[in-house]
């Protein structure tokens, strides 16, 4: 059975941060390579000409997806809430151009800073648990104003201590308690920390509004060790028709190589590794 979904890109494969100019060089070789939609990585929302974005997504005939990026400045479990004023400025600033681009959802590890691995005691876990959950109850009524969901994505162990798992992520919904928690799924780190990835996928069910893929090393699709039957045997099983975006990163920016840890290529090209991953995930999707 084929499965009916649609595919994109991440921004992150070829360039950071995403800003005005990356759009004419960027969404014509998208569309070019076959690619249906678009996955805007938002690391500043003020390098951002919204209104441009939405012109050229209408020219090339992209889908937006948008994806934020959290980092210490952004922290919904910080124990300053000026820091948590900060970080719902941004969400403000990204739901808003979910709504400008026709995005249904923004996307991302929105509860913490990336980055936070460390061994907390049982009242200090419990303390930042609870103000993920109460910050973030709060960031979905702001999407409810605006006719969106967000959708949370689980980290690995090394880029955070709050949310691993689909189990994680699911107790995370459950606790907000509102209609517009939803969940993102990346089979990066679910390569390292699901023992089980097709019952992961029917664990999210239909909370799950977005994959993202990449190879077991965060290289091309099709290319390493990842049981692609597994992700497709759970996708068939919840029904799911989003959207399948490829995500990995240049190691060119030297900064986003630091945060993400890819201190070298991993294909002869980016367009190579784009062209390629769409390739296998089209034939996987038969």
């Amino acid at each position: 059975m084929s499965l009916q979904i649609k595919f994109g890109v991440s921004t992150w494969l070829f360039t950071s941060p995403f800003q005005t100019s990356s759009i004419e060089e960027l969404f014509p070789k998208i569309a070019n390579m076959g690619f249906d939609a678009v996955e805007i990585a938002v690391e500043d929302p003020a390098l951002i000409d919204g209104d441009a974005v939405k012109a050229a997504l209408q020219k090339y005939k992209l889908k937006a997806i948008v994806c934020g990026a959290f980092g210490p400045t952004r922290d919904l479990t910080n124990d300053d809430p000026a820091i948590h004023d900060v970080c719902f400025k941004y969400i403000k600033d990204c739901l808003d151009l979910c709504v400008l681009w026709d995005t249904g959802f923004f996307a991302g590890p929105m509860y913490s800073a990336v980055g936070k691995a460390r061994m907390l005691s049982p009242a200090q876990r419990k303390a930042e648990w609870r103000l993920a959950v109460s910050n973030l109850r709060k960031v979905c009524f702001m999407a409810q104003e605006r006719g969106l969901e967000i959708a949370l994505e689980p980290l690995n162990r090394f880029e955070s201590d709050l949310v691993n798992t689909a189990f994680d992520v699911l107790r995370l919904v459950d606790d907000i308690d509102h209609p517009c928690a939803k969940v993102i799924l990346d089979g990066f780190h679910m390569s390292i920390e699901e023992p089980n990835v097709e019952g992961a996928i029917r664990l999210v069910g239909d909370k799950l509004i977005h994959l993202q893929v990449a190879e077991n090393y965060r290289g091309t699709p099709g290319t390493g060790q990842t049981n692609w039957d597994a992700y497709k045997r759970g996708l068939e099983a919840i029904n799911y028709k989003g959207t399948v975006s490829i995500e990995s990163f240049t190691p060119n920016n030297q900064e986003l190589a630091q945060a993400v840890c890819i201190w070298h290529p991993l294909a002869l090209s980016q367009e190579k590794f784009a062209i390629d991953g769409l390739a296998f995930l089209k034939q996987w999707a038969q």
